[in-house]
């Protein structure tokens, strides 16, 4: 692992378990038990290390997408499988960490904006396209709309105005609303094999 990888790798620990806005550079270095003079031989400051790290993550996500779409056989399992992934994903974030990036590191966050826009909704479209053909998904839906207002839910999920922390856990709020779309888009036969694969998770 190189010393770049190092530095961002430590930082997501530290990020992920606290939050981006109360951990410093010092942190970082501790951390990892290199000098601060190493990290910023690689990183001007810590808005950098954080969009490095937007985009390794963004990376990441897209290969895990590539991958769940490759080795499923249908798209109610595609849809199964990207909230498990999903799921895995989210149970490691502070919800902090998506307010901090939010607030203080705008550029980054301006890169996972473009990054939903572009993979996300795409993705969506094509998965919602091909699940029409299959059967599975009701053929009147518009795609273009549908797959537009799930990735706009998921944000609406980790709004902490509208369900604050205190009150609401941010996956259990994603899971609602990704069980209430998968629903609604669904044909006979999508719910049928959608109630299968439900139980199967459930046993």
């Amino acid at each position: 692992m190189s010393q770049i990888e190092r530095i961002i790798q430590g930082g997501e620990e530290l990020f992920l378990t606290a939050g981006i806005k109360s951990v410093t550079m010092d942190d970082i270095a501790k951390h990892l038990g290199m000098s601060k003079k190493t990290i910023y031989q690689f990183f001007k400051d810590k808005n950098d290390l954080v969009i490095a790290l937007v985009t390794k993550k963004l990376k990441e996500d897209e290969e895990q997408m590539e991958d769940i779409i490759s080795k499923s056989s249908n798209v109610i399992e595609e849809m199964i499988n990207m909230m498990k992934c999903s799921e895995d994903i989210f149970s490691r974030i502070n919800p902090i960490v998506i307010h901090d990036m939010q607030k203080y590191h705008p550029d980054a966050w301006a890169q996972f904006q473009k990054f939903k826009a572009e993979v996300i909704v795409t993705t969506l479209e094509e998965l919602l396209t091909k699940g029409i053909k299959q059967g599975y998904i009701r053929p009147d839906i518009d795609v273009r709309i549908l797959a537009r207002m799930r990735v706009a839910q998921v944000e609406l999920g980790f709004n902490t105005k509208e369900f604050p922390i205190a009150e609401f856990n941010p996956w259990k709020v994603q899971v609602q609303f990704l069980e209430h779309f998968n629903y609604g888009i669904c044909t006979l036969k999508g719910y049928k094999l959608l109630n299968q694969y439900k139980n199967i998770n459930d046993e």
